[in-house]
């Protein structure tokens, strides 16, 4: 398993990305597994599996986090249009 570069998870759309979220998830926990169990393993798999694991959560974060502030700024943008109040209560 080689380590896929971030350009390439940024390609992804977000429902490819909760996808892989899940799988390295279910990978990383059958490696940890391995791991307690004293099973043969390669030790830099988990290294790799949380860095993935890390580098999807960040995007779909951004990616959600920049979804709702557009919705906050249509819902100031349509409030202000309409007279209502935008102030501190």
């Amino acid at each position: 398993m080689s380590i896929v570069q971030f350009n390439e998870i940024i390609a992804l759309p977000n429902s490819e990305i909760s996808k892989e979220i899940i799988q390295t998830e279910k990978e990383l926990f059958q490696l940890q597994f391995k791991k307690a169990t004293r099973q043969p393993f390669k030790p830099h798999e988990i290294k790799h599996a949380k860095r993935r694991l890390a580098q999807l959560k960040t995007v779909l974060t951004l990616r959600l986090d920049a979804l709702e502030k557009k919705r906050a700024n249509t819902v100031t943008k349509v409030m202000k249009k309409q007279n209502y109040m935008t102030g501190n209560f």
